[in-house]
């Protein structure tokens, strides 16, 4: 059921350095902007669908291994009752980036709360509810992976060139 996808780029290391999960097959719509976005920066990353409610043992062995893994920085996408950011942030410290994604009747706005209201040490960055938070999540974590990598700084520096050049121009 896990879709496991890794892209490799002409970077100083090697595997994935970003895991991107996300909740349900489904969601992959919204995730689509995210993965886009990293594969426009040259991020290797790790995209796989893992359940905080229909496979929560495999999600929590996922966090666990991640920093074996290479993995540096942990997008969590999901709708609905959207605890898959907190229950991967649960069990590392790993930086964790949640999206809300807008699927359920309430549009976004349960799978905003659930992901931002985190107990105080267990953190979860949360960016915009949908397609725009899953690039936002993207960028975020380039710029984590910027302090400890020149060359994702240089492209992420490129990147705010062009979003301003689109807007001048």
């Amino acid at each position: 059921m896990n879709i496991v996808q890794i892209k490799e780029h002409d970077m100083a290391y090697e595997g994935p350095k970003v895991a991107v999960i996300m909740g349900s097959r489904s969601d992959e719509k919204v995730m689509a902007a995210c993965i886009k976005t990293l594969d426009s920066l040259g991020i290797p990353h790790d995209v796989r669908v893992l359940s905080a409610h229909r496979t929560p043992e495999e999600a929590r062995v996922y966090a666990k291994e991640a920093r074996d893994k290479g993995i540096e920085v942990i997008i969590a996408g999901a709708g609905w009752a959207a605890h898959l950011a907190g229950l991967i942030a649960a069990y590392t410290t790993i930086p964790v980036i949640g999206v809300p994604i807008d699927s359920s009747p309430l549009q976004g706005l349960d799978s905003l709360l659930s992901t931002v209201q985190m107990p105080p040490g267990v953190p979860v960055a949360t960016v915009a509810v949908g397609s725009g938070g899953a690039t936002n999540a993207a960028v975020l974590a380039a710029e984590i992976l910027s302090i400890k990598y020149m060359e994702i700084r240089d492209r992420i520096i490129r990147y705010r060139q062009e979003l301003k050049k689109n807007i001048l121009h």
